[in-house]
């Protein structure tokens, strides 16, 4: 039976031939050279000689070969000190190196370092990215994550950069395109951009899990810096939404639309860098899995007692809530709605199913030990910017109750990652503008007929230290 392996391979008869008299051939200068020496007087004493010395000479090669296998190559074929080995040896360097909490570290602990953030598109070719690393290692730069992009012609290339502090964007971008990149992209990075991509994805993916209201800021996060608009199906007036988008969802460069689970479309534009089909197909990995688990709300509650002694519970607000916040309406006085919604009170109640929805931001509700509702706190996505607002039943107003949302709003605001938060009111609300002031963070006024806009910056040191981002009005609390 003949195997596959030596059927396909043809049977080289003049090779034997060859092979045969080579054979013939040795064997007849041996015996030749043996009676030649064999019959001199010291002829078994030299060939005694010869084997040993042949015996030795073959132990000698195999043991210099051995000891030299491992060894670099040398001459001409040995790598340059900036070449694509000196960029992997950077990379594998720089990652285990890490850096320090603002990014900066150092090249062999002589130089500080900068993180940035960096996306080339080159040709889909062998030795593009070897080029790209070259260039990398001859500016003392390492690399220290790197993530391909397919594309339908090329490939968009992502690195995450630890550059020497005197390099500067415009001459690392001056390298990337002579080394053969285009469309470059680079900004400065921070130190949680150290968290590698599969990470980073199943950390927004459990986020989105436990609240619908995550899912805009995990696409944010997922995707940079962009902005982000749910639009509803059915506006507040009651009229069909004019855009929408299929259940795939569209990706058009710099845009790219979503179809949003609880009804509507989310709209994601990022202007200065378009999306690549990998991450218009992380993002709907995203949606559809908020998709699957539906409406869902964490469900802590936090029990705190005013100062007349009333025990308040503050939790988070749903559609679940809608009866109750428009029972809570009714018993409001028309100043009270007119200061909180800055139009006609007969459309009050309209607003509270955008409200209420997680797509659109993250309410807090606050009620009495007997299950009344008597205030809420929303904390709104506007697209880059994020609004606060306040509405207090009349009767449970100058309590502390709205300083305590304000305060919990703003912290949520921080976990966000949101740089600032405004609220919109009007010139006369003292209430609101004192609520505003006791977060002791800095304020921006603007005034504009007679509508009060009041915009705090956020920072996050300021509110675990000198700030009172959550106002000590209701003095006990516990949590369940």
């Amino acid at each position: 039976m003949t195997s596959a392996k030596s059927a396909r391979r043809p049977h080289h008869w003049r090779r034997d031939l060859i092979e045969l008299a080579a054979l013939f051939t040795a064997v007849a200068v041996a015996d030749a050279m043996a009676n030649l020496i064999g019959h001199q007087p010291d002829g078994p004493f030299l060939l005694a000689a010869s084997a040993v010395v042949l015996v030795a000479t073959a132990a000698f090669h195999t043991w210099w070969a051995r000891r030299h296998s491992h060894a670099p190559p040398s001459g001409e074929g040995e790598s340059a000190p900036g070449g694509a080995d000196a960029a992997v040896r950077g990379a594998r360097d720089g990652a285990a190196g890490g850096a320090g909490p603002s990014g900066v570290g150092g090249i062999a602990g002589a130089e500080e370092t900068t993180l940035w953030r960096m996306r080339t598109t080159v040709r889909d070719a062998p030795g593009s990215l070897a080029a790209l690393c070259v260039a990398l290692a001859g500016l003392q730069v390492d690399i220290l994550s790197l993530g391909t992009h397919p594309l339908a012609r090329g490939a968009v290339d992502e690195f995450l950069l630890r550059a020497p502090a005197s390099l500067q964007a415009h001459e690392l971008s001056r390298e990337i395109a002579a080394a053969g990149g285009t469309s470059t992209w680079i900004e400065r990075a921070e130190a949680h951009d150290l968290v590698d991509i599969p990470t980073r994805v199943l950390s927004l993916a459990t986020r989105t899990a436990l609240d619908a209201a995550e899912l805009p800021l995990a696409l944010r996060q997922l995707l940079g810096r962009c902005t982000i608009h749910s639009l509803p199906a059915v506006s507040v007036t009651g009229r069909p939404a004019e855009e929408s988008a299929p259940v795939e969802g569209v990706l058009e460069e710099t845009v790219m639309r979503l179809r949003d689970p609880s009804g509507g479309v989310i709209s994601v534009e990022r202007p200065y860098l378009p999306f690549t089909p990998t991450e218009f197909a992380r993002a709907r990995a995203l949606v559809e899995l908020d998709a699957r688990l539906g409406p869902r709300v964490p469900r802590s509650e936090d029990v705190l007692t005013l100062p007349e002694g009333n025990e308040i519970t503050v939790r988070r607000a749903d559609h679940g809530d809608l009866s109750a916040a428009r029972a809570m309406h009714d018993r409001c006085s028309q100043r009270t709605l007119g200061l909180r919604y800055h139009g006609p009170v007969g459309d009050a109640d309209r607003y509270l199913d955008h409200l209420l929805s997680p797509r659109f931001g993250r309410t807090l509700a606050v009620q009495t030990a007997s299950g009344r509702l008597v205030a809420l706190g929303h904390l709104l996505w506007d697209g880059d910017e994020t609004e606060v607002a306040l509405l207090v039943e009349d009767g449970w107003q100058r309590r502390g109750i709205g300083s305590e949302l304000l305060g919990r709003l703003v912290a949520l605001a921080v976990e966000a990652g949101c740089d600032s938060v405004y609220a919109v009111t009007q010139s006369h609300n003292t209430g609101m503008v004192a609520a505003m002031r006791a977060l002791e963070l800095p304020l921006d006024y603007q005034i504009e007929e007679g509508t009060l806009v009041i915009t705090a910056r956020l920072t996050a040191d300021r509110l675990t230290t000198g700030g009172s981002a959550l106002p000590a009005a209701p003095t006990e609390g516990t949590r369940r």
